[in-house]
């Protein structure tokens, strides 16, 4: 079971009581905008939350979806998760999602330094990656502020919700990572 910690919020594995809190994000059409999923329905969330439990006991585990959960209140405020994509190349890719009402308060960067600790150190991973609408300056500002560089703008990569958009990538190497302030954060 995975379990990390920052200053402020802890993030560990969804259990089948986190649908209500999950759905209040994942159903919000702002939440959503850029996503390529949503807005999910409760059931849609509910199925979400089985196949993270399932993912759970892969061998090897190769997909992590985790709550991001506010320490002092207990309460879950977010969605995150850290996905192997190459095992050859020690490759992965994060992600994070959170419930409007906690946006511009800092969580995504903590949550996406955390996943990027947890990849290079527990998962031992080279390269980790992430991607964004380039519409969603927020999510480029946290992938900034977690070490990662701009690595290319896709145009028309994606089709999303019957729409054609554009894709960021960033992405961070171990090495890079290795001489920040972050990696000496435990």
């Amino acid at each position: 079971m995975v379990a990390l910690q920052t200053t402020r919020i802890k993030l560990r594995e969804l259990e089948p009581k986190d649908w209500q809190a999950v759905s209040d994000y994942a159903s919000d059409l702002e939440v959503v905008r850029f996503m390529n999923w949503g807005p999910n329905t409760k059931e849609d969330t509910k199925n979400f939350i089985k196949r993270a439990i399932v993912t759970r006991t892969a061998k090897p585990r190769q997909s992590y979806s985790l709550a991001v959960v506010l320490k002092e209140e207990n309460k879950l405020i977010g969605g995150c998760g850290i996905t192997i994509s190459d095992p050859d190349n020690r490759e992965g890719w994060i992600g994070y999602v959170f419930n409007r009402h906690y946006w511009g308060r800092g969580y995504a960067t903590e949550t996406a330094r955390a996943l990027i600790a947890f990849g290079f150190r527990q998962l031992g991973l080279h390269r980790i990656y992430a991607t964004c609408d380039p519409a969603n300056t927020a999510s480029a500002r946290v992938m900034e502020k977690g070490g990662m560089q701009c690595e290319g703008h896709f145009r028309e990569k994606m089709c999303v919700k019957g729409t054609w958009r554009d894709v960021l990538v960033y992405a961070i190497l171990d090495h890079e990572w290795a001489k920040t302030k972050m990696a000496n954060v435990t």
